[in-house]
């Protein structure tokens, strides 16, 4: 079983400290995705779990057993880095066994692992090449190779697609989706993409700050983020947010004040705010109504400052009468063009609202 356990894990540096008390549960089989902005520790997290840095304190468990004291070659895990780190002077076919050769197996070993990896990611023809013959996304795979066939309890992935150009970062992210569902291992993948996180996971870990903002399916962090961080970070563009008053709060409705005398009502389950609170309304690109709907409906109304005509969707960048910056996702044969006054309305059902704390007191209700 290659569960990976954490409980309370910490690590500094010095008197600095990076990784503030994680505690995490990582199934057999899972495809984990550590995500946030720089500087939150999701690659020391994970090079914590590697062995490739010491934990401070706390514990870490693989298969149900104490990883903390076990030097990294033991642990059961490979890693694929960001840098490709392969051996200028070798093969494919050499990179890809090295490892093995250095651990002492068998040449008919080497071989048969060399060469089923090689069948799994398409490398046979290239097998004779050196680095310096392949290309980027052609010397990751050789670098994802010389991991499966060490044949680990749960592999590692260090933003292995970040030196890649947009269109291999879309071939390599179903590779690697496929490979985990041909191997059926733990993995845990660190990036700063959230359209990866987004794409691959099973589980998503947001980071920020050394510490877990929320765990969750992807569609979990999509539409019920426990904050404002989360909402703004897993999303694209990220969510919008519309500072708002509450005029009235009864009969499990909240009456909110909109920027430019708008007004809105929205179901509220539990304790309701009082009147006159600020409190900050969420709402993403994709669910803000524009058109005669809109109008009619005299919610709110923006001043386009950007429109992106994209084919099939048309993004516009507009202002509120407060000044605050909304995206709204429109149609890909949308005529709206830059200065247009856009009628937006809100959907009750796909907003959320945050306190003062930025913790989020209402989700909406589309996914019920």
């Amino acid at each position: 079983m290659a569960t990976v356990t954490l409980r309370n894990a910490r690590k500094s540096f010095g008197s600095v400290n990076i990784i503030k008390g994680v505690d995490l549960d990582i199934a057999d089989g899972e495809f984990c995705v550590f995500v946030g902005p720089s500087g939150c520790g999701k690659s020391t997290l994970l090079r914590m779990i590697a062995g490739l840095e010491d934990i401070t304190s706390g514990s870490l468990q693989i298969g149900g057993r104490e990883m903390a004291d076990v030097e990294p070659a033991d642990r059961g895990v490979a890693m694929v880095f960001q840098s490709y780190a392969l051996y200028p002077h070798m093969t494919v076919r050499e990179n890809v066994g090295f490892g093995l050769k250095m651990t002492g197996h068998s040449k008919a070993d080497i071989e048969k692992r060399t060469e089923r990896a090689a069948s799994m990611l398409q490398l046979g023809p290239l097998m004779d090449r050196k680095p310096s013959q392949l290309s980027g996304g052609q010397r990751q795979r050789v670098a994802i190779g010389r991991a499966i066939v060490r044949e680990p309890d749960v592999f590692l992935f260090d933003e292995p697609l970040s030196n890649l150009d947009a269109a291999l970062r879309v071939q390599m992210r179903i590779e690697i989706g496929k490979l985990h569902n041909d191997l059926k291992s733990t993995m845990i993948y660190v990036t700063h993409d959230q359209v990866e996180a987004m794409t691959m996971a099973d589980k998503i870990v947001v980071l920020h700050g050394g510490i877990i903002e929320q765990v969750g399916s992807p569609l979990e962090l999509y539409h019920r983020p426990r904050n404002m961080f989360v909402a703004g970070f897993i999303g694209s563009p990220k969510m919008n947010f519309i500072p708002v008053t509450v005029q009235a709060a009864r009969d499990g409705n909240v009456m909110l004040s909109l920027p430019g005398d708008g007004r809105m009502t929205i179901p509220m389950k539990g304790d309701l705010p009082a009147a006159g609170t600020r409190l900050t309304l969420g709402c993403r690109p994709e669910h803000v109504a524009i058109g005669k709907e809109a109008a009619a409906s005299g919610a709110l109304q923006g001043t386009i400052r950007v429109a992106e005509y994209l084919g099939s969707e048309t993004m516009f960048y507009a202002s509120l009468a407060d000044g605050t910056e909304i995206a709204v996702k429109g149609d890909g044969l949308a005529a709206q063009k830059s200065g247009d006054i856009l009628p937006l309305s809100l959907p009750a059902a796909a907003c959320h609202l945050f306190d003062a704390q930025s913790n989020a007191i209402l989700n909406g209700d589309l996914t019920r």
